[in-house]
């Protein structure tokens, strides 16, 4: 990936410079109803079958406006800039038991909720839709409802999967210590496409992440 030339390393929203942004295909995504074209993209950490095209459980998706990876901690600087305080230099909040991780091996402050609903002057409308990429070939509406309900008018979650991001979530299974400390570092960067490696201690949840390059207006 390019770097961002900031001292922390690479992120997420320098690979996304290049997805597949342009007039033309977003346009053709968003055939139907209203949507505002992002002028910075933002990104999904989403979990489902690879090959389907809806499903379930998008409440449990997660949503980074901002990209996370400037704002982490190598796994090599844990013990002196997150251990002791619990509080990485970016300012997020670490949680010994439940943390994120990337394929370069950056610390990464988790994703908030990703909001299924939409309000119009004052109503709750139970769906919400975006336009979604994975810089390859697929650019799509993604919409997903109240329930956690999910589609794509086009396409697979997998093709909208930018591969070379990797992200999981590690969190601590109760039985013991889930530390970062137990990570190899030797398994990083991670190739793309491929999961993320186990760390002693933790239970693992790989996560596909989902370019957002537009949302309905």
């Amino acid at each position: 990936r390019v770097l961002l030339g900031s001292s922390l390393g690479p992120g997420l929203i320098a690979v996304a410079l290049g997805a597949a942004t342009d007039q033309r295909q977003f346009a053709s995504a968003a055939t139907e109803g209203k949507f505002r074209r992002l002028s910075q993209i933002q990104f999904i950490a989403a979990l489902g079958d690879p090959g389907a095209s809806s499903g379930t459980g998008a409440e449990n998706w997660g949503l980074w406006i901002d990209d996370p990876g400037p704002r982490g901690v190598w796994l090599r600087q844990y013990r002196d800039k997150l251990e002791a305080t619990g509080r990485a230099p970016a300012g997020w909040t670490f949680d010994r038991d439940d943390w994120w991780l990337e394929e370069h091996g950056l610390i990464m402050p988790g994703p908030g909720p990703l909001p299924l609903k939409r309000f119009i002057d004052g109503e709750i409308v139970p769906t919400r839709r975006y336009v979604v990429t994975g810089d390859r070939q697929v650019t799509t509406v993604l919409t997903v409802h109240g329930d956690g309900r999910w589609s794509l008018d086009k396409g697979t979650l997998y093709d909208v999967t930018h591969l070379p991001c990797r992200s999981a979530r590690y969190t601590n299974p109760g039985d013991g210590a889930c530390s970062p400390d137990a990570a190899t570092r030797s398994d990083f960067p991670v190739k793309p496409g491929a999961a993320m490696p186990a760390v002693a201690g933790c239970a693992k949840q790989d996560y596909a992440v989902l370019f957002i390059v537009g949302v309905e207006a």
